[in-house]
């Protein structure tokens, strides 16, 4: 059965890798008309279309096994049927990851597809960060130390080993602020998933639908009544469909991965990702260098050894 968990895993780690790594490439290839934010809005709302019936699934699920079960102890409500109880947590939840979906399509437009997806690794540091201030997780020194480690690798990986802070342009530091933005809304999210009120897939599904409304709904109060027609144009359509799919997909290996594998392993088996990025990036007439290939190296031991002491810090925790 470990064997069977690991295969499954492997199999759904390397399917994510791909849409991982394809996201930008979608994202910096579509039409220059249409802007960040409503591309963003139709990622959203594509995403929750798609899991819709996903969640209507689990819950039918949840519901067979506890009828099977009426002893279960531990029970998980429902977000749809206790939004009033949740109402704060879920506005907080769809500004939260809209503001950095239009951030992230945004930061790779500047940045570049291979700098972008390379900026983005940093999550981990963050995870770390909000972990500790607001899970109260404890942090080794040992786990700043590869934090750094880290960041060194990403330096050295943009600035192609000049080490000069000034090629960090404003896509680098976008990516940056939304790697923050996402860990903080995950952070908070985890308190709710620890305490048995919802699952993964309702919090994706919810955050989606309520990052795709309030995106779509605030859109023509920045942008031209005008850019209505974006959304009939075929060619923009095929964008939306091609980035809402990707997404959502990576979103649902990420969680098969997460099933079969623990969390440490996954996140090692993620951090290649950028390797797909500057394949597919040779056709945005971006090249991947030696040094992007060295910081790449770096940060991927950096995120194995941080994400080891993490699993071992959970350990000692629980004994």
């Amino acid at each position: 059965m470990p064997n069977e968990n690991l295969k499954k895993g492997l199999f759904y780690g390397i399917a994510m890798i791909f849409l991982v790594g394809l996201q930008p490439i979608i994202a910096n290839s579509r039409p220059a008309e249409l802007d960040s934010y409503l591309f963003a809005a139709m990622t959203c709302i594509i995403g929750s279309i798609i899991f819709f019936p996903i969640i209507m699934i689990e819950r039918r699920n949840l519901k067979i096994s506890k009828e099977n079960d009426p002893d279960k102890t531990i029970e998980i409500e429902s977000l749809l049927n206790g939004w009033k109880k949740h109402k704060l947590f879920l506005i907080y939840l769809g500004i939260n990851f809209g503001v950095a979906q239009v951030l992230f399509f945004i930061s790779y437009l500047l940045a570049g597809a291979i700098n972008g997806s390379l900026a983005q690794k940093t999550t981990v540091i963050f995870a770390l960060l909000f972990g500790y201030i607001i899970n109260k997780e404890s942090i080794k020194k040992s786990q700043v130390l590869f934090s750094f480690l880290l960041l060194f690798g990403v330096i050295l990986a943009i600035t192609q080993g000049s080490f000069n802070l000034l090629e960090f342009n404003l896509g680098v530091i976008l990516m940056l602020v939304t790697t923050a933005i996402w860990m903080l809304g995950h952070a908070i999210t985890k308190t709710v998933l620890d305490k048995n009120e919802a699952t993964p897939i309702q919090l994706v599904f919810s955050r989606n639908a309520l990052s795709g409304i309030i995106l779509f709904s605030t859109y023509f109060l920045l942008f031209p009544i005008e850019n209505f027609n974006l959304l009939f144009n075929p060619i923009n359509i095929f964008y939306f469909l091609a980035m809402g799919v990707v997404y959502s997909a990576n979103l649902f290996c990420w969680y098969k991965v997460l099933k079969y594998l623990d969390v440490s392993k996954a996140s090692v088996l993620a951090s290649p990702t950028p390797i797909v990025t500057a394949f597919f990036a040779i056709f945005l007439g971006e090249i991947f260098t030696g040094f992007h290939l060295i910081g790449l190296f770096i940060i991927i031991i950096s995120i194995y050894f941080i994400v080891r002491e993490k699993k071992r810090n959970n350990i000692d925790e629980k004994n």
